[in-house]
């Protein structure tokens, strides 16, 4: 009896298993075989069958241990879809392709997407199924957009993996988003195809980001394009950095709240409007007509702005809902979360790695569980009628905040410490204002009626980046966090499942993995020091934070080194830190009783003796062909099979663990060749004989 009381709270456990199964899947260096997918299929059937015919008290264990066997073999079905060639060497020559994707990089060029791909001497077999390249320079002959075949001279090489062991990993990422090239050019574009004639949904983004931004100047234009279109080109880069200093970013990133705004507004607008004529009330359920047609707008709206994942994800829990109101069931509970997070996992396992996705799901239940909490009736008989809404922002704002805090530390590692106040400042704006204006602006644009909504528009997309660049100026804006380790964000998801899946007492679990992920945060050992992988910098962890050989170049990796330190300096300011001393081609360095040294610069090979002579490790950026006898000696070849390097302390050394070196289906061919496993001084190396 008990049992089946509690079936109806049971199912909200399901995505959380099937994750966990997922998580399972990804943890590992190898790749699992086809004797772990037969064994998780067995499991599976075993289960079904012990569901099927066995006790009942026994049923939810078997449930539940079929949905971690179903996040093993939904990640291995998934591998085999999207497995694509990734290229194996480095390319410089004429790129052919059709262009599926503009946007820019972090460093505000623009990337172009290209798939159909054809290299120049490269086999079929061999050819990426798609590439992507930044143009630089002044490439402007030819504007590419989506549709079009285009031809470029470029430089493409293989995704790059972890910038340090255990970092972000863009190499597995593009394996799943089938990226298997990435590269530059400085050439123009040449224009080989034109683009289909007629109306498509690539034209029409084009043309309404372009016609977006020319009647809305700066930087209120490019975020009314960007929440439209998912064209983020007309924003600046001073912009999109206060807003994420600002825990603002979300407002940019299409994703659920802008889904939710939109057919919100959709769904109650229609509605009023089928009330409010009597005749039609009567005969049609106004309730599911207004959620079949938000249906139909949240449709439009992924393919107009483009259907990314972080889209697609918001649409899918979108559908969820309204389909719900089409049962006559309620649309936002826990079980209809539930379902879409089920559906996401099972369709695109590798989408539990992602920012977006943990932290729409962390805000959306938070939210959910906050308000069920909270006996809203009691509440409005102590707060005057006024206060209510003010009381379910601030409420929503902190609830939302507090849940998706610690997946946005742990990935971005920084904490907006004033972001509560710019969300309860803007998002008002956003879901009243900027996006019930844009509905409306679409729907009177076909009568050349769009300029009114859109003035609103403008007005509050303005406010939006004025209180971001506001907030953003305040001192102490920001602050650093470090790294977590890999534990960490596992056990704070389960802490926060148990604190609102769970009833009474049994709410008092969260407590211990919450505190055993907080011990394992606060208490995460950074590497003492990192070395590049073409050699180029290396940075030695000292008492202001770590210091760097070089203040420019491995930009990337310095700006990901010292974030995953919890550090603000910049890559100019680590390299000034006393821990680092010499001139930039030659710089002395000691960590755990070993002295190094770091060369750079044309004349580094030259000084490889004299650098031997002076310290027990040497990195150098160019290839070396002779190394000195009792030197241990890094330079870009020997480090092509390691990658990164991350040093750690031990009893007489530092312990040397290389990047590369997994056997996934995604990881780089190369292995590790020749490393030494522990660096020790050349007197211990002496004394201890050969």
């Amino acid at each position: 009896m008990a049992l089946a009381e509690a079936r109806g709270t049971l199912f909200p456990w399901v995505p959380l298993l099937i994750g966990t199964g997922i998580g399972l899947w990804f943890s590992p260096s190898w790749e699992p075989g086809i004797a772990v997918y037969a064994g998780a299929a067995a499991v599976v059937l075993l289960c079904v069958v012990l569901r099927l015919w066995g006790p009942e008290a026994g049923h939810p264990v078997a449930v539940a241990v079929a949905c971690v066997a179903l996040g093993v073999l939904a990640c291995g079905l998934r591998v085999q879809i999207v497995q694509a060639p990734m290229l194996d060497f480095r390319y410089y020559g004429p790129v052919t392709g059709r262009v599926i994707n503009i946007d820019r990089s972090q460093t505000d060029a623009i990337r172009i997407t290209l798939d159909r791909v054809q290299l120049d001497r490269v086999r079929q077999a061999r050819l990426p199924e798609r590439v992507r390249i930044s143009l630089r320079g002044k490439v402007a002959d030819h504007k590419p957009f989506p549709g079009e075949v285009v031809m470029v001279t470029a430089t493409l090489q293989a995704p790059d993996g972890p910038v340090e062991p255990g970092s972000f990993d863009f190499r597995r990422m593009a394996f799943f988003d089938r990226l298997g090239a990435v590269g530059y050019t400085t050439a123009p574009v040449v224009l080989w195809q034109p683009a289909p004639e007629g109306w498509s949904v690539a034209r029409l983004r084009r043309d309404l980001a372009l016609a977006l931004m020319r009647a809305v100047p700066g930087d209120a234009g490019g975020f009314i394009a960007g929440i439209m279109t998912g064209d983020r080109s007309g924003l600046s880069r001073d912009a999109v950095q206060a807003l994420r200093d600002t825990n603002m970013a979300h407002l940019l990133a299409i994703s659920g709240m802008h889904m939710a705004f939109l057919t919100g507004f959709v769904f109650a607008g229609l509605r009023l409007a089928i009330a409010a004529v009597p005749p039609v009330a009567l005969r049609v359920n106004g309730k599911k007509l207004a959620a079949v047609v938000s249906l139909a707008v949240a449709a439009f709206y992924l393919a107009l702005s483009g259907a990314n994942v972080a889209t697609e994800r918001a649409f899918i829990m979108v559908s969820v809902m309204l389909g719900a109101v089409l049962l006559d069931r309620k649309a936002l509970t826990l079980r209809s979360v539930a379902m879409a997070g089920v559906i996401l996992l099972l369709w695109q396992p590798e989408t539990l790695l992602e920012p977006g996705f943990q932290m729409s799901f962390a805000a959306t239940v938070a939210l959910i569980a906050g308000f069920r909490a909270v006996n809203r009736r009691v509440v409005a008989g102590h707060l005057p009628r006024w206060a209510m809404p003010v009381f379910t922002l601030v409420l929503s704002s902190a609830i939302g905040g507090f849940a998706t805090a610690p997946y946005a530390a742990a990935h971005f590692n920084r904490y907006a410490d004033y972001g509560l106040i710019a969300n309860l400042l803007t998002v008002p704006v956003m879901g009243s204002v900027v996006m019930p204006a844009g509905a409306v602006a679409g729907v009177l644009a076909p009568f050349g009626l769009a300029g009114p909504p859109l003035w609103v528009m403008e007005q509050g997309s303005r406010w939006i980046i004025w209180v971001a660049h506001w907030v953003a100026g305040w001192n102490g804006s920001v602050t650093a966090v470090v790294a977590p380790g890999p534990w960490v964000l596992p056990l704070v998801t389960f802490a926060g499942a148990f604190l609102v899946l769970l009833r009474g007492a049994w709410r008092g679990l969260a407590a211990a993995p919450a505190l055993v992920a907080l011990v394992l945060w606060v208490g995460v050992e950074r590497p003492l020091v990192l070395i590049s992988a073409d050699g180029g910098l290396v940075g030695v962890m000292g008492a202001e934070g770590r210091a760097l050989s070089a203040p420019s170049g491995a930009g990337f990796a310095a700006q990901n080194w010292l974030e995953n330190d919890g550090d603000l300096a910049t890559q100019e300011m680590a390299a000034a830190r006393t821990e680092m001393a010499g001139e930039v081609s030659l710089r002395r360095f000691a960590a755990a009783g070993v002295t190094g040294v770091a060369l750079k610069g044309k004349a580094a090979a030259a000084r490889v003796a004299e650098a031997c002579a002076m310290a027990d490790l040497v990195v150098v950026s160019v290839p070396v062909e002779v190394v000195p006898e009792g030197c241990i000696l890094l330079d870009p070849e020997r480090l092509r099979g390691s990658g990164t390097l991350a040093l750690y302390p031990v009893a007489g050394g530092l312990r040397v663990e290389p990047t590369f070196g997994g056997q996934r289906v995604w990881s780089s061919p190369r292995r590790p060749e020749g490393l030494v496993a522990v660096i020790r001084p050349k007197a211990t190396r002496v004394a201890a004989g050969p």
